[in-house]
């Protein structure tokens, strides 16, 4: 059994290294880097225009860290006088040691609609609101905040970029390290590794047992023709690593 790991650097190197030092065989092979977003230069001007009650939310740890690493760039500082909010809990504790403020994130679903639920954010009628995020991504917060009647900007603060890498070598490689196990942490990484595997190897592809953070994403695994998937309710690693260290010892 090896379990594959398709989460961008360093939490992806970081998960594989950690269920190696656990005995259990993983590799790792990210499939997009992340790099600066475009929208970094405004990040400062629209923080400057939340006001005291306003609410600002990151939808990952990448969002808060090209951000934080700009604001100190530019010696600037996260403002005091807004309510800080994340879509999960390393997101937020993140948020939080960059911020200085508390960050509130979902207690137990950690995506776009368990932070949806949150009280706070049940009514924001007339309030701003600034989204971290990076380059496309899902318009569920944004288009549900603004229902509510919310003013609502993002702000990019960091991109995806495919790898430009072989589909056909890699399921070669993969075969004959006896891929078992394929985790996947977003939706355009599950789409893009399903573009990847050449034809002649997507039945074998489809029989491994996939592992993703959230039932949407299992949705769309299923959608393609996975027969066995597990969701674990979490992108982070410390989540991953419990699961996956439990099939391990099962073989």
């Amino acid at each position: 059994m090896t379990i594959l790991i398709t989460r961008p650097a360093p939490e992806g190197d970081a998960l594989a290294q950690q269920l190696n030092a656990a005995g259990i065989n993983a590799i790792a092979q990210p499939l997009l880097e992340i790099g600066p977003g475009d929208e970094l230069p405004t990040l400062q001007s629209r923080l400057d225009h939340l006001q005291s009650g306003d609410i600002l939310i990151a939808v990952s740890a990448h969002a808060v860290d090209l951000a934080h690493n700009y604001l100190r760039s530019q010696g600037a500082s996260w403002p005091k006088n807004v309510h800080y909010m994340a879509v999960g809990d390393k997101t937020a504790a993140r948020l939080a040691a960059c911020s200085g403020q508390k960050a509130h994130s979902p207690e137990t679903r950690n995506d776009s609609e368990g932070l949806l639920a949150l009280p706070a954010l049940t009514q924001v009628h007339g309030r701003r609101v600034l989204i971290l995020r990076g380059n496309g991504g899902r318009e569920l917060i944004a288009q549900t905040l603004q229902q509510r009647g919310a003013e609502v900007h993002y702000c990019e603060t960091y991109q995806r970029r495919l790898l430009p890498l072989d589909g056909t070598a890699l399921c070669q490689t993969w075969q004959a390290q006896q891929v078992s196990t394929i985790v996947i942490t977003s939706s355009e990484q599950l789409a893009y590794l399903y573009r990847l595997v050449p034809e002649h190897d997507k039945a074998w592809f489809l029989q491994r047992h996939l592992f993703v953070p959230s039932q949407r994403i299992a949705d769309q695994a299923a959608a393609l023709g996975f027969s066995t998937v597990s969701t674990v309710g979490s992108a982070a690693n410390r989540q991953l690593f419990t699961t996956l260290s439990k099939i391990g010892t099962m073989g």
